[in-house]
């Protein structure tokens, strides 16, 4: 296994803790005010547009290189209806993990593609990884908020986005030992959790983001989405 693709895979997986722990800077340092509001609801539209560029510059035109449109129907489909059945689970629970559900939906697929690209292309790895690692960081801010809101503790949020910050490394490693070989099945999973990720979207995360008298939020998604761009653009 190349130590090259651990560390990208890695870096890329590090910036979800870091995510969570300045959240937690950011709440306990920053009293409660218009500006702290606005500028939580602008970060939260500025990750709902890196994602929403993830799904539509990543995952489903890489999907597309290989599915036929049944498959690509199908596979997009199934994620759709799987989240909105575990979206009106949580919301029946009382809990709201759509942001964190929409990031794992992101990161993993694209950890996986990663490590099943490495070995092909090697020299975009380290601009994927960055990518990836950028994708997480506003992401991970808004959920480790999400989840604290609804009643996790800080500590153990923190050790759980600890934990998540491994599956970088560990989506690269089933996809560098396991996909490199069946693109058509890394396919699926991509444009699976596009499906999935657009819903949350829609139905939570935006709806979320939106701040009365303020248009900052939009144009934080804007700006999300134009960062994906340019990040797809390079690599």
């Amino acid at each position: 296994m190349p130590f090259q693709l651990l560390f990208f895979a890695a870096l890329s997986g590090l910036t979800v803790f870091i995510g969570g722990l300045l959240a937690y800077q950011f709440d306990h340092h920053l009293k409660q005010s218009l500006f702290k509001e606005q500028c939580v609801h602008t970060l939260m539209s500025f990750g709902a547009g890196i994602i929403l560029s993830a799904v539509a510059l990543v995952l489903v035109p890489k999907g597309l290189e290989q599915l036929t449109v049944l498959g690509m129907a199908t596979s997009f489909m199934v994620g759709a209806v799987l989240f909105m059945i575990i979206d009106r689970y949580l919301a029946s629970m009382g809990g709201q993990m759509a942001t964190l559900l929409a990031m794992l939906m992101d990161f993993v697929p694209e950890a996986i593609a990663l490590g099943a690209v490495f070995a092909i292309e090697p020299d975009m790895a380290l601009l994927l990884a960055l990518f990836i690692g950028l994708q997480n960081l506003p992401e991970s801010f808004n959920s480790f908020r999400d989840l604290v809101h609804n009643g996790f503790s800080v500590k153990n949020t923190l050790i759980i986005f600890f934990a998540l910050s491994f599956l970088g490394v560990i989506g690269a490693l089933i996809g560098h030992l396991f996909l490199t070989d069946y693109p058509g099945l890394t396919a699926h999973l991509m444009v699976f959790a596009s499906g999935g990720i657009l819903y949350l979207l829609i139905q939570d995360i935006i709806p979320e983001s939106a701040l009365i008298n303020n248009h900052y939020t939009s144009l934080g998604a804007t700006l999300g989405f134009l960062l994906g761009v340019v990040g797809e653009m390079l690599i």
